[in-house]
């Protein structure tokens, strides 16, 4: 692997016109047919193998024409100063804003509230419901803004009107406000690490290569396999990540190899070879965890994972060939300006073995292995205590801030109505095998709506076919309690009786429900992808570092990390600490994909830091020093460029927390978290801990073993030579800035 990437590397210096000009083809070329491609059409959401999908895919069936998911906007009119919405004058100002509303071209239906009995007991608070012929992603700017408008004309009456639901969402594009954000502080993070413009500016320009050829990829594909918006952020925020981590660690490399002497095109094919290899490893590790989100069995995660794993093979081509290239156009203007003075004074600057930061943070563990570990292990496992707590849900409007007229709506329907209003639930009955349809979808209505817990039910509905019926549930409780999360359980598991009394079957389905069923998918779905994704990096890790314990160190030092930064996420977003600070208005369940979302990623860039920081003690092990040495010579090497790239990660995902958006900031947040846990806790604490008490038996490896396992040479064993003496000629020739 390292005499390949040697080569790789080497060639790429020499031809680097030919591999710019080649990257730089193949930017134009995705940008060309991203920027022509048609837009792709949103694909609603689905959820196999839930019992509230099949009875989305049956009302489907057996409604056709009917948009099943077509859009919604609920919207809620109140009375002002304690009158009724019943009074003349409100109940007009009511039927004029629905007669509005209804105008829409792409409206299928509205329902009047003094028809449907959606009005509230005190007579305060009358809602109709907005039904789409298209969902949410389908919706013109035109019928956004007809919608906006009604709503305005209908406050114009003096009635507080406020709407909900998914009409009511913002469908446009990532801002690019967190990416910008994160890139300032990456360009901050790289002049203070390396000193110079032209070392901090090169891993940012080529990480925004390989993001633009990712973004204009995934939008040409978009249509052809149905990806979403959402699949271009994951990838962004990913690609972004590691592109600059990847650049900064052959960076780095380079200007090493260049302290001791050696030529331009030396020092950038052995960086190559070198840092290249863990880079390599590192990025497999990311794909691999990406890739491995397929086996969760959720559509959309699948999307994501490909998407963001696309990404990061970018990221790792680009770090292994283009920066080479540019190395190679700026030879002398990366290096630091003392090493820049003495190449022009005609001297050669060697490579010197002082203290620094990392060697004295390494002593400090190598002095205190026990007590270091004890404490980094005890702080991981109190931050993760909280995740014993763990809600999962969907947080809905309630979760938005009280400035948006999604959240005013939620709070008046729950006020007037009752919170189980906000989430009903909704049953199709199946009675196409009963007698009389009409008297089993009324026998299951009579059973459900006798449960505890169930405030109402509506009448049912029936196709054309008069063989299916559907009907909703309001529950007395809010959609993401505890309370309903039982109710559900609790029809369904009365099933069989009301079944047999009916002589029909019945499935329950709605936004809440789906939501309960997605939160125990994802459980049930998130040890078996642990044990894939685990095991398959554990089997690479043993590759990599022909060791048996550091692997399973690694993966221990993980878990440890994801298990306390989702503990961070429960003590902020379900319970409360310092959500203020946030911009956290509403506590409540975390998102269902939260958990198996984190470990993924987090999975991925945890694994990269193990590989960069652990495979420069290797190379010093491997070169003949003591397990100890070994260590302090990774830190001196490793530690500030580690530091540097977590930073960076940290900034990236940092970004995310100041969106408007309650998902998208638990996100960002439990990202940062994770990376600030794991580079700094994990690999910076219990790694060099763990190796100091472990000494010789770290690097163990069965000889049988041993002999069976691939050789890969990720420290450059086959590279090392004594520094080449000719060094200027063949600089002099070259570029000077």
């Amino acid at each position: 692997m390292a005499a390949f990437l040697y080569r790789m590397g080497r060639l790429a210096f020499r031809r680097r016109w030919t591999v710019a000009l080649v990257w730089a083809a193949v930017l134009a070329a995705v940008g060309l047919a991203g920027m022509t491609a048609p837009e792709a059409e949103e694909e609603p959401f689905s959820m196999p193998g839930i019992e509230s999908q099949e009875a989305f895919d049956l009302m489907e069936e057996r409604f056709p024409g009917a948009a099943a998911d077509g859009a919604t906007a609920r919207v809620v009119f109140v009375s002002p100063n304690g009158e009724k919405v019943t009074a003349t004058e409100n109940k007009k100002a009511v039927e004029a804003a629905i007669a509005e509303l209804g105008d829409g071209t792409q409206v299928a239906s509205t329902v009047d509230p003094y028809e449907s009995g959606a009005v509230s007991e005190d007579g305060s608070t009358a809602y109709t419901t907005v039904t789409y012929k298209v969902d949410a992603a389908g919706l013109t700017d035109a019928s956004r803004s007809h919608l906006d408008e009604s709503l305005a004309h209908a406050r114009d009456s003096g009635l507080t009107v406020e709407a909900g639901g998914d009409a009511m969402e913002d469908m446009g594009g990532p801002s690019g406000t967190a990416e910008a954000i994160g890139v300032s502080v990456a360009a901050v993070v790289l002049l203070i690490t390396f000193g110079s413009l032209a070392a901090a500016g090169l891993p940012l320009l080529t990480a925004l290569i390989g993001v633009g050829i990712s973004l204009f990829a995934i939008t040409a594909l978009a249509g052809p396999l149905g990806l979403t918006d959402t699949t271009s952020t994951v990838a962004i925020m990913l690609g972004l990540a590691v592109g600059i981590d990847y650049a900064l660690f052959i960076v780095s490399r380079y200007r090493e190899e260049r302290a001791k002497g050696r030529t331009a095109q030396e020092a950038v094919a052995l960086a190559t070879g070198t840092a290249g290899s863990a880079v390599v490893f590192a990025g497999l590790t990311v794909v691999i965890a990406l890739v491995g989100l397929s086996v969760v069995g959720i559509p959309m995660l699948t999307e994501m994972g490909l998407g963001a794993a696309g990404a990061v093979v970018v990221g790792v081509l680009i770090a292994l060939t283009l920066v080479p290239a540019f190395l190679g156009f700026w030879p002398n203007a990366i290096l630091t300006r003392k090493d820049r003075k003495a190449r022009r004074a005609g001297g050669t600057p060697r490579e010197t073995r002082k203290v620094n930061g990392g060697t004295r943070w390494a002593s400090f563990v190598l002095r205190r292995p026990l007590p270091v570990l004890l404490a980094a292990v005890a702080g991981l496992g109190a931050l993760a205590l909280p995740m014993t707590d763990l809600q999962l849900g969907m947080p809905g409007d309630e979760a938005k801030s009280t400035e948006t007229t999604q959240r005013r709506a939620y709070d008046a329907l729950a006020e007037g109505f009752g919170p189980g209003f906000n989430g009903p639930l909704t049953v199709v009955v199946d009675a196409k095998d009963a007698d009389d349809p009409k008297a089993a979808a009324e026998t299951v209505s009579e059973r459900i709506g006798g449960t505890e817990g169930v405030v109402s039910v509506s009448p049912a509905q029936f196709n054309e076919s008069g063989d299916t019926a559907v009907f909703s549930v309001v529950p007395t409780t809010a959609p993401t309690g505890q309370e309903t999360k039982d109710l559900v359980n609790t029809i369904r598991g009365d099933r069989p009786g009301i079944e047999s009394e009916a002589g029909a079957t019945f499935e329950v389905t709605g936004t809440t429900a789906m939501n309960i069923d997605i939160s125990e998918k994802v459980q049930s779905a998130l040890v078996p992808y642990l044990l894939v994704v685990v095991g398959l990096a554990v089997v690479l890790l043993l590759v990599v570092f022909r060791s048996i314990l550091i692997p399973l160190k690694a993966a221990a030092g993980f878990l440890l990390s994801v298990l306390a930064s989702l503990g961070a996420v429960v003590v902020v977003f379900q319970q409360g600490h310092g959500a203020d600070l946030l911009g956290v208005e509403t506590t409540g369940p975390i998102m269902s994909l939260m958990p198996i979302f984190l470990v993924g990623i987090v999975f991925g860039l945890a694994m990269d830091y193990e590989v960069f920081l652990v495979s420069r003690m290797r190379e010093a092990y491997v070169h003949g020093e003591r397990p100890a040495q070994a260590v302090t010579s990774g830190f001196r090497h490793s530690a500030r460029v580690v530091v540097a790239a977590a930073l960076i990660m940290i900034a990236v995902f940092s970004g995310f927390i100041g969106d408007s958006d309650a998902m998208i900031k638990m996100i960002g947040f439990g990202l940062a978290s994770a990376v600030l846990l794991d580079a700094f806790v994990v690999r910076m604490a219990i790694v060099p801990a763990v190796l100091a008490l472990l000494g010789e038996r770290a690097w163990w490896l069965p000889k049988w073993l041993d002999r069976i396992l691939p050789r890969v040479d990720v420290e450059g064993e086959a590279l090392t030579r004594p520094a080449d003496p000719v060094a200027e000629p063949a600089e002099k020739n070259l570029a000077r800035t």
